[in-house]
């Protein structure tokens, strides 16, 4: 079977407290590992998707507006929709890990790189779906 669950692909998650949600595959663990001894990925994703602005809008109603909230997970495979779309990862890569959930420190500061890596992405333009929250 070809691996097609890649570092940087995007997916959807369909079961659990993020079902509906879009995330993007960090590092893949087709193997398992001894703690997680199934197939599985480090994601991340996000929890609350920015909201649309207008021209009336003023700066810090758009400041308020653009921001996201994102989280980090081990996500089994058979709970991740890939789809078509891919995303560059290369800017929070390094700062997620298997030993990044061992600390809650850890944790919460690959989530601050992330938010910033994803908030800079959104605000350059670049890929839009990821951004715009699922509709169904």
């Amino acid at each position: 079977m070809a691996k097609f669950l890649k570092a940087g692909k995007v997916a959807i998650v369909v079961r659990g407290r993020y079902a509906g949600k879009k995330v993007v595959i960090v590092k893949p663990h087709d193997e398992g590992t001894k703690s997680h001894p199934f197939g599985h990925a480090l994601v991340a994703g996000i929890e609350r998707y920015p909201l649309k602005i207008t021209k009336k809008h003023t700066a810090k109603k758009v400041a308020k507006r653009t921001k996201i909230k994102p989280f980090i997970k081990v996500i089994n495979y058979n709970h991740l929709l890939p789809t078509r779309y891919s995303l560059d990862v290369e800017s929070f890569k390094s700062v997620v890990s298997t030993e990044t959930f061992e600390e809650p420190t850890q944790r919460e500061e690959a989530k601050k790189v992330i938010k910033k890596a994803f908030e800079e992405r959104h605000q350059a333009g670049k890929n839009q779906w990821f951004f715009s929250k699922l509709r169904f």
